[in-house]
């Protein structure tokens, strides 16, 4: 059978391909695999109508293999995986499909140390899926419980409320997504004094990402010059991304943030040792400017995992992608977006400069990418006439950008992004790219 899990957990639409049978016989392989009977699993979830159906599902599974579940509700990913590592879980479980449409959804575990699981042990639990018969059965006292603990949401408020800084007299929008931080991002925010400006926080299950939070923060941008804002933060639905808007309405991404607090941390000699973690998307700029200041870009495959994994192997107190994922490595385990957002208005205060003037100091080269739609996308580097292109587009580059090709671990799609100095060298090599990827690997 083709690998279940992808690069953030296990994806599908909703009762089509991610059906409360497979999140059944999912949670009795991860409960059997993670711990078993006598220990218990945290279990959130985002906004999606489809949610309370699966969380059903996943929990009947962990609870017939002995597992007790604790139901904490809306909640957003990095909050589960802190309530994960900061209380008596063996594991923790997410049931969101993070900035992808509302008909998906997805299941994603976090070990106790609240790191989303190896290689290995995804591999490991598919194998039990495939033996179900062969994992315990208990029965009477042996059943594992079903618990409401939607209070523990409140102490993840709580936690980030120990980050913000004071923002008495900050004028803030921010776009929730209509996701998983619609309750908690206002509340941070306006405990530590801002105004606080909401849009998209009216959930209604169907309405997840929908024109609105990280992947489309048009909105955003044009409500923070509207209002006369001095900030904007757009979430995705489970709120691990976070896109910031300054205040004359410029959207910036992950790569962004990453610059600003590697450079801030070196030149207070506290970006120890000096080297970040991103991944191959993060942009040439953005290389080349912390090149200057003796900064190091270590780059890791896509999936905030692999940047985690890359951050503890280099040490690195930061890392991220360019769609907004960011870690703390001394505070957190996972991107978070509510996080960021507070950690960014840290810097902002420490340099007492505003984000828009920050922002100016850092490059960013044209990036293009074209998502094809392809069955045969695992397959590209093989198929010689889509290969052979890819090599005579590098080749034309050379040292003035760069090109990336990946199927997607979160759609079914492959990603071509091509990277270069000059906007239209950059810009024709990709639409080239595409049609022979559409022609060749479909």
């Amino acid at each position: 059978m083709s690998r279940l899990f992808g690069t953030d957990g296990v994806r599908g639409i909703a009762n089509l391909e991610l059906t409360p049978e497979l999140a059944l016989r999912l949670g009795r392989a991860a409960g059997h695999v993670l711990g078993g009977r006598g220990h218990a699993v945290v279990v959130g979830r985002d906004t999606r109508r489809s949610g309370r159906m699966l969380e059903g599902a996943l929990a009947a599974g962990l609870c017939s293999v002995g597992i007790d579940v604790r139901l904490v509700g809306h909640i957003p990913t990095p909050g589960l995986a802190y309530l994960a590592r900061t209380k008596d879980f063996v594991a923790g479980a997410v049931i969101s499909a993070s900035h992808n449409p509302a008909p998906d959804n997805g299941i994603k575990f976090f070990d106790h140390r609240g790191l989303k699981l190896a290689d290995a042990v995804e591999e490991q639990v598919e194998a039990e899926m495939t033996g179900d018969d062969r994992l315990p059965r208990p029965t009477e006292g042996g059943i594992g419980l079903v618990g409401d603990s939607r209070g523990l949401v409140k102490e993840y408020e709580d936690f980030l409320g120990t980050i913000a800084p004071p923002l008495s007299g900050v004028r803030v929008v921010l776009d929730c997504a209509n996701g998983a931080t619609y309750r908690v991002a206002p509340s941070v925010f306006a405990r530590a004094g801002a105004e606080v400006l909401t849009l998209f926080d009216k959930p209604d299950g169907e309405n997840i990402n929908a024109g609105c939070g990280a992947t489309a923060p048009e909105a955003l941008a044009r409500a923070v010059v509207d209002r006369k804002a001095d900030i904007g933060f757009a979430f995705d639905g489970d709120g691990d991304r976070v896109i910031s808007v300054d205040a004359r309405g410029q959207v910036h991404d992950g790569d962004v943030v990453l610059g600003l607090v590697a450079r801030h941390f070196a030149r207070n000699g506290k970006l120890v040792p000096p080297v970040v973690v991103g991944t191959v998307m993060s942009n040439g700029g953005l290389e080349a400017v912390l090149a200057r200041d003796g900064i190091r870009l270590v780059r890791s495959k896509v999936g905030d995992r692999y940047v985690w994994e890359a951050m503890e192997k280099e040490d690195a107190l930061f890392g991220g992608e360019p769609s907004g994922h960011v870690i703390f490595r001394k505070v957190s385990t996972a991107g978070d977006g509510i996080l960021t957002a507070l950690e960014l208005h840290h810097l902002l205060r420490s340099e007492g400069r505003a984000l828009h003037e920050l922002a100016a100091d850092l490059e960013h080269w044209p990036q293009v990418t074209r998502n094809v739609r392809a069955p045969r996308r695992g397959e590209w580097a093989q198929i010689p006439a889509f290969a052979d292109a890819v090599r005579e587009a590098e080749t034309r580059l050379a040292e003035a950008g760069r090109i990336v090709v990946r199927p997607s671990g979160t759609e079914p799609v492959l990603r071509i992004t091509v990277e270069a100095r000059d906007e239209s060298m950059a810009s024709t090599t990709a639409r080239r790219l595409e049609e022979i990827a559409m022609r060749e690997l479909i």
